[in-house]
């Protein structure tokens, strides 16, 4: 039997696609199913909840509590939760899933990109791969899954400097 996944969608870098028209990146379709098309799955079984498709700066606090209390509802009706993020504001949705669901009964892991996966030189593909692998071996929590690495919520943040999430103590995080 297949391990039932849910993949929540919110846009993001990772699905930024090129408009010609106005020759810019935008949040206008999801690439998502492209790429997992390219993907072996075997013995998983992904459940797409396409919940929005905007890039995280424009998100606000009612998208960030709509994002965590779909993902607490879909980690008690699914072996695991992948969310599919925008980087910048990551972060604040992960620490509302721990806000408002505290530990849930399946892991639920974020990922994003921060080159789109439509660009030659992306980690879009390799993040999602990494998030679909640990959101089955880990233990129940909210995690960030990107760059070769998985931090644990709360404390996680974008490290503008590096590229990437890291764990922050108390005295960083305020």
């Amino acid at each position: 039997m297949a391990r039932r996944i849910a993949l929540i969608s919110t846009g993001g870098t990772i699905e930024k696609t090129y408009d010609e028209l106005s020759g810019v990146l935008a949040n206008k379709l999801s690439v998502l199913d492209i790429m997992l098309a390219s993907l072996e799955l075997r013995g998983v079984e992904v459940q797409r909840v396409q919940l929005m498709n905007k890039d995280s700066l424009d998100m606000t606090a009612d998208d960030h509590t709509l994002i965590a209390e779909t993902a607490g509802r879909m980690a008690t009706a699914t072996a695991g939760v992948v969310v599919v993020h925008g980087t910048d504001r990551l972060a604040q949705s992960g620490e509302r899933v721990v806000e408002l669901v505290g530990t849930p009964r399946t892991p639920i892991v974020f990922t994003g990109a921060m080159r789109p996966y439509e660009l030659r030189s992306t980690d879009a593909l390799q993040n999602l791969t990494e998030a679909l692998l640990a959101v089955q071996v880990l233990a129940p929590g909210v995690y960030v899954a990107m760059h070769n690495q998985v931090l644990q919520f709360p404390g996680v943040r974008k490290d503008r400097e590096r590229g990437t999430f890291v764990k922050v103590t108390g005295e960083e995080s305020g």
